[in-house]
């Protein structure tokens, strides 16, 4: 597990509860720090998903290790509702790994340099793609919903006139436009690059529609008493999860005023009231935590289900922006 820690790991199996007996679904095994807990926590059995070919590779090599309690499955953690099997919890660590992060050759990180990829699978467009074909206007609407770029217009309208001229291909490429558009010190004192790159992400690997149809699968298949875990990094993906458990949790009721509302019942019973975030602790051991935020919440009977939910972020969806080929 070297190179990645998790998050609130101890959080996490306080709201997972892991039972002998048990299948849980580790949505995003990555390098494993959450299934190795939960394993270790109880005799239970966990389903790893992952789309990274990398970390289905590490995720083989503990099946063969513990191939009666630990199975891995190549595939998107959207697609929990294909598993074929029940399963009792889910938990989901949105957000990109230290591994990506580490490898300068998948395109993830503005501090090296590589090839402006950013891909999490092996399919679909690369950033590179994506910075080519896009128009100034939609490169500027990417930033501003994806990445929450102030500067959004000024540094679309930098790339659209460079690359005229030479083709945005390398990280450091990208990193040094935004940083000149924008200057070196970015207003909220992070890197200049940072929410370009973190809106191109989350734009190549449709994060946002993943997170959506995650969340509808995993309420469509938990049983009674099934546990759901997610834990963000961005505030999009954080209120993706907090609007969905808000109206999944609550009652429909009326008022003095008018007759009670006829409506399904909550499929879901909250287990924190208020967001959980991590100590100041584990923030000094671990400044990747800082930004982490955790939500939770407890399958109740299964009341009647609308067959998907989209727009939860309260962004366009990504093809109102225009999806690359």
């Amino acid at each position: 597990m070297s190179g990645h820690q998790p998050v609130m790991m101890q959080e996490v199996l306080d709201a997972l509860s892991p039972r002998a007996g048990q299948v849980i679904v580790d949505g995003t095994f990555g390098g494993g720090g959450y299934t190795h807990a939960i394993l270790a926590a109880a005799p239970c059995q966990v389903i790893g998903l992952d789309r990274d070919k990398d970390a289905v590779a590490r995720g083989m090599a503990l099946a063969a290790q513990m191939p009666d309690r630990f199975t891995m499955v190549e595939t998107k953690f959207s697609q929990l509702a294909a598993l074929g099997r029940p399963f009792d919890a889910v938990v989901l660590d949105i957000g990109v790994s230290s591994f990506q992060i580490d490898q300068a050759e998948r395109g993830f990180s503005f501090m090296q340099d590589g090839p402006l990829d950013m891909r999490m699978g092996t399919d679909g467009p690369s950033a590179a793609d994506v910075i080519a074909q896009l128009s100034e206007a939609e490169l500027s609407r990417l930033f501003h919903f994806y990445g929450e770029e102030r500067e959004a217009r000024r540094i679309a309208r930098a790339i659209a006139t460079d690359r005229l001229i030479t083709p945005y291909l390398r990280t450091s490429e990208l990193a040094g436009v935004v940083s000149r558009v924008i200057g070196h010190k970015h207003k909220d004192h992070i890197h200049p690059a940072t929410r370009v790159f973190q809106a191109l992400r989350i734009y190549v690997n449709d994060e946002i529609g993943e997170l959506e149809m995650a969340l509808t699968a995993a309420e469509e298949k938990l049983p009674e008493g099934g546990r759901l875990v997610v834990v963000t990094f961005h505030s999009l993906e954080d209120r993706v999860v907090k609007i969905f458990f808000n109206e999944r949790s609550k009652e429909v009721t009326g008022s003095r005023h008018t007759p009670r509302k006829n409506g399904p019942a909550p499929s879901f019973s909250l287990i924190h009231k208020k967001v959980v975030r991590a100590s100041d602790r584990e923030i000094a051991q671990n400044p990747r935590s800082r930004s982490a935020k955790l939500r939770a919440a407890i399958r109740t009977s299964a009341p009647a289900l609308p067959s998907h939910v989209t727009g939860l972020s309260g962004v366009p969806p990504l093809t109102q922006i225009k999806r690359v080929a």
